[in-house]
């Protein structure tokens, strides 16, 4: 039985992007991932990153890719490491993304189960503002990134369907005017809620993030030469079969908690 990971969680994400841009945080949050501060200081020479793209599809489980690694080959293959990620409890969307960008747990950050309301406490949307950085949110309509970072000073693109937010994305890429783009899409997370997160139609939700992950990198390398850019594969929670076939998750189980990130930087040219 694969146990929970207890060792990376994906609290440090906020205060190494901090970290990364040379900037800190308040007290309190969760101290950077080390692994990528090393990755940094071997790519980067350890100096300040320009640039961050941090794409996040919604619940892709570390033993999906311990089951099917070949779908990941895209992602492995775009990244410089991959590394096992714990979530937090309940390990749902809107408590995972806020502990992702707020660096601090749910206990501190307010929200406690499946709700949406705008956080209160600081986030990455919040630091990287504050030092002058201009930073977008890329998202569908009603899910939790867009609602729960709302009041910030920086760009919300809010659209109706993946395709959309994927189209937009990649046009900030390439406009390249903003520090920190934020993107989601919960298309994996939606279709295996009703399908299983082993049917069909699910693996090939999968397998489209992969494929839009490949494809942002690659529109980083061509639009942002200029730039060391931090780029990442970071899901929020995984996910299990229930009776009837459909897909769950929250609980306090190894295949909710554990999730794969995937880590790249490029440095300038």
């Amino acid at each position: 039985m694969e146990e929970v990971n207890s060792t990376l969680c994906i609290t440090s994400l906020c205060s190494t992007v901090l970290k990364l841009f040379g900037s800190e945080a308040s007290g309190g949050i969760e101290c950077e991932n080390l692994m990528i501060n090393a990755l940094n200081g071997a790519k980067n020479g350890g100096r300040p990153i320009d640039r961050a793209v941090i794409y996040n599809p919604d619940a892709v489980a570390l033993w999906l890719y311990m089951k099917y690694p070949y779908l990941f080959t895209g992602a492995a293959l775009k990244s410089d490491i991959a590394l096992p990620m714990l979530s937090v409890m309940p390990s749902v969307t809107p408590v995972c993304f806020a502990s992702m960008y707020s660096g601090l747990m749910p206990d501190i950050h307010g929200i406690k189960r499946y709700t949406k309301p705008v956080l209160t406490v600081k986030t990455l949307f919040d630091y990287l503002p504050a030092t002058g950085r201009k930073a977008a949110i890329v998202s569908t309509s009603g899910d939790s990134i867009s609602m729960i970072f709302l009041e910030r000073n920086i760009d919300y693109f809010i659209y109706d369907t993946v395709d959309e937010v994927n189209k937009k994305a990649l046009e900030l890429i390439e406009k390249n005017s903003h520090d920190l783009i934020v993107i989601y899409n919960g298309n994996y997370d939606g279709t295996m809620h009703k399908t299983g997160p082993e049917s069909p139609e699910a693996l090939k939700a999968l397998k489209d993030n992969v494929a839009f992950y490949s494809l942002m990198v690659d529109k980083i390398n061509e639009s942002m030469k200029d730039n060391t850019v931090f780029y990442g594969f970071c899901p929020d929670h995984g996910c299990h079969e229930i009776d009837g076939g459909c897909g769950s998750h929250g609980l306090d189980m190894p295949e909710d908690m554990n999730i794969i990130h995937f880590y790249g930087i490029k440095p300038a040219q």
